[in-house]
């Protein structure tokens, strides 16, 4: 398992919480995504390690953009 955690910028409600986490949820592997609208924290879960562009790439999809990636990936 593998788990990384970092912060998205521009959510402000739980719709954003949502869009995030279905976003995420469809990545090959995730198997849990937690996220806190208050700070941006974004936990996600997986059966692998996740790359930083696909991730990205999830994010953008759902509208928002990745302010701090703790580590290098």
């Amino acid at each position: 398992m593998s788990s990384r955690t970092f912060t998205v910028g521009g959510m402000t409600c739980g719709h954003c919480a949502r869009s995030v986490t279905e976003e995420l949820s469809e990545l090959p592997g995730v198997t849990d995504v937690q996220v806190t609208v208050a700070s941006g924290q974004v936990s996600v879960l997986s059966e692998q390690e996740l790359s930083r562009d696909e991730v990205t790439a999830a994010i953008t999809e759902a509208g928002y953009t990745i302010t701090d990636w703790p580590g290098a990936n």
